[in-house]
C-alpha cells in the first residue's frame, strides 16, 4: 500500500508503526489522512503485526482538523465529515484486534487529542500536551472526545478541559488518569518501542479480550460483566497461549507466546 499522508512500518519485533506525516502542518487531519489511517490499521492486521503504534512526525502528534483542507472551513458539512470520515477511523482503531498504542510525541489538539485517546494505551513525551480546542472556534469536542474524557477523568475535569480549552500537559494528563504514562523526551521513542515490543511478544488474544471486557464494563451491570468475564475467560482458556503460559510457569521460564 502506498500512502501519501502517513508512513507505515513493520518492525522486526512484530509491531507496526503508523506515522502521521505532515510535519509542516503539525500533522493536521485531512480527508486523505482520515482514509489512510484506518487502511493502515487493516494492513497491520493483514501483515501479521501483533501490536500497532500510532504517532506523529516532527514536533506534533496531531493538531486536529486542517481547516484549509478542501472547501472553506465555514462551509464544511461537519456532520457528514464526522459521520463518514472521522467516526469510521475512530471505530477502526477501537475495534482493532491487536493491542494499540498512541505514542504522543507533541501537541495533540482537537480531534488529534481524541484520536490519541482511541488507542488502548497512551504514552506521551513530557513536552507533549492535550487540548480540547473546539470551543476556541465555536465547536464541541468530537472524534470521541465527549465519550473518552468523562470516562477517563470524570465529569469535572472533562467539563473544565472542554469548556476552557486549556492545554493539559503530559504530566497533568498522567496525574489525571487521562493517559497511561509520560516519559522524558530523550527516552520517549526508545520507551514506546520497548512497550510495543512487549505487547507484540505477548498473548494477543488475551489482550484483545481484556480490552473488550474493560470497554464493555461502562455499560454493563455487575451481573452482566461477571457473565462476560466468564465467557471471555473460557475462550481465552482454550488458547495455545494459555497452555504455553501455564507450562512456562511450571517450568519456571519465560513463556513464548504466539498470539494464538
Amino acid at each position: 500500500m502506498v500512502y501519501q499522508s502517513i508512513t507505515f512500518e513493520m518492525n522486526e519485533a512484530g509491531y507496526a508503526v503508523i506515522i502521521m506525516n505532515r510535519p509542516e502542518k503539525m500533522n493536521a487531519m485531512t480527508a486523505q489522512m482520515r482514509a489512510e489511517i484506518p487502511e493502515a490499521f487493516r494492513e497491520a492486521v493483514s501483515e501479521g503485526a501483533r501490536a500497532v503504534v500510532l504517532t506523529g512526525s516532527g514536533a506534533a502528534f496531531c493538531s486536529g482538523q486542517d481547516l484549509g483542507d478542501g472547501a472553506n472551513a465555514a462551509s464544511i458539512d461537519l456532520e457528514r465529515v464526522l459521520r463518514d470520515e472521522y467516526n469510521p477511523m475512530i471505530q477502526t482503531i477501537v475495534e482493532c484486534p491487536l493491542p494499540t498504542i498512541s505514542a504522543v510525541n507533541g501537541a495533540a489538539a482537537g480531534a488529534g487529542a481524541n484520536l490519541a485517546l482511541a488507542a488502548d494505551v497512551v504514552i506521551a513525551a513530557k513536552s507533549a500536551y492535550f487540548m480540547q480546542a473546539f470551543t476556541r472556534i465555536g465547536l464541541i469536542p468530537d472524534a470521541g472526545g465527549t465519550y473518552w474524557m468523562p470516562r477517563l477523568v470524570g465529569s469535572a475535569k472533562a467539563m473544565g478541559a472542554s469548556l476552557f480549552a486549556d492545554k493539559v500537559t503530559a504530566e497533568q494528563a498522567d496525574a489525571w488518569g487521562l493517559i497511561w504514562e509520560h516519559v522524558e523526551d530523550e527516552s520517549f521513542e526508545a520507551h514506546w518501542r520497548a512497550r510495543a515490543t512487549h505487547l507484540a511478544q505477548g498473548p494477543t488474544e488475551a489482550y484483545r479480550r481484556t480490552a473488550k471486557a474493560l470497554r464493555a464494563s461502562f455499560d454493563n451491570t455487575l451481573t452482566e460483566q461477571l457473565t462476560l468475564e466468564a465467557r471471555e475467560q473460557g475462550r481465552a482458556g482454550k488458547s495455545r497461549d494459555f497452555k504455553e503460559g501455564v507450562i512456562a510457569f511450571l517450568e519456571k521460564r519465560k513463556p513464548h507466546f504466539e498470539g494464538r
